[in-house]
């Protein structure tokens, strides 16, 4: 059995605070967008990881689709399978590609084994796995509050726009962004901003991480700038990097962009 798990960009990343335990209560949109690893099960007689397309750097029993069959086996008992994962969304840029793919793992053992788990109750086992690995059991554009692990669906549609992605050769390990930002509570909040026309939203709509992390890696700063340069109705950081998006309106627009673009990795897709 087949899935695409495909990524999410965030409309606006707010840290509003540190919590007692370390970790920061953040206030963000996902939007699920069309760039997608293939992940495939089969039944087996042991259980093991292939993987193809961009490198994985790590044991496979460390991989998270690995730990998403491991979750439900265990409760259910499963058979041994074959877990195929084709990787083209790129690693440490906040699109959320591993947790997507151990999401679509958990579908797919739900379907392929006919367990009784509802949406909700699969969400919660991915929670388990990574605070927004449940978010692509619901795949729809999701409100989310907390550490990121509490979801609302909210209504924005971007359908017919236009987006562009970059990823540079930049790493930004989470500790150190975290690390650079003041937490503060939002004046609006993100659910409102991304309700109201897109037009809006490049004087509304921020990443907190940017205004720490664009100082120390000038290239994104620049990515994000020639985005607009070239026409994007609104452009942000996804996450805590270190993917650059655009929204275009026009396909011609944002496929120019897409042409003249060298860095290592530039996806353009419909919305």
């Amino acid at each position: 059995m087949i899935r695409f798990p495909n990524a999410k960009i965030n409309l606006g990343l707010y840290i509003e605070r540190r919590r007692p335990d370390g970790y920061h209560d953040i206030s963000t949109v996902f939007y699920p967008v069309p760039l997608c690893d293939v992940v495939e099960v089969v039944p087996s007689d042991e259980v093991r990881l292939f993987t193809y397309g961009n490198p994985v750097n790590c044991p496979p029993e460390k991989n998270l689709v690995m730990k998403a069959y491991r979750l439900l086996a265990d409760e259910f008992n499963l058979p041994p399978v074959d877990i195929h994962l084709h990787k083209h969304i790129p690693d440490g840029a906040g699109l959320g590609g591993g947790s997507s793919d151990a999401s679509s793992v958990l579908l797919i053992l739900r379907e392929l084994f006919s367990l009784p788990l509802s949406d909700e109750e699969l969400a919660a086992r991915a929670a388990k796995l990574g605070a927004d690995c449940p978010f692509f059991i619901y795949n729809r554009p999701m409100a989310a509050r907390g550490i990121g692990d509490q979801f609302t669906p909210t209504e924005v549609d971007l359908s017919g726009k236009y987006i562009v992605i970059v990823k540079p050769e930049v790493s930004v390990p989470t500790a150190e962004a975290y690390a650079g930002v003041t937490p503060r509570e939002p004046q609006e909040a993100v659910e409102s901003i991304v309700a109201d026309d897109i037009t809006t939203w490049k004087e509304r709509l921020a990443n907190d991480f940017e205004s720490s992390i664009f100082p120390k890696h000038q290239t994104l700063a620049d990515i994000k700038q020639s985005l607009y340069d070239a026409g994007a109705v609104y452009a942000a950081m996804s996450g805590s990097g270190s993917a650059i998006f655009g929204l275009f309106d026009s396909d011609k627009m944002a496929d120019a962009f897409a042409a003249k673009c060298n860095l290592p990795f530039v996806f353009s897709h419909k919305l």
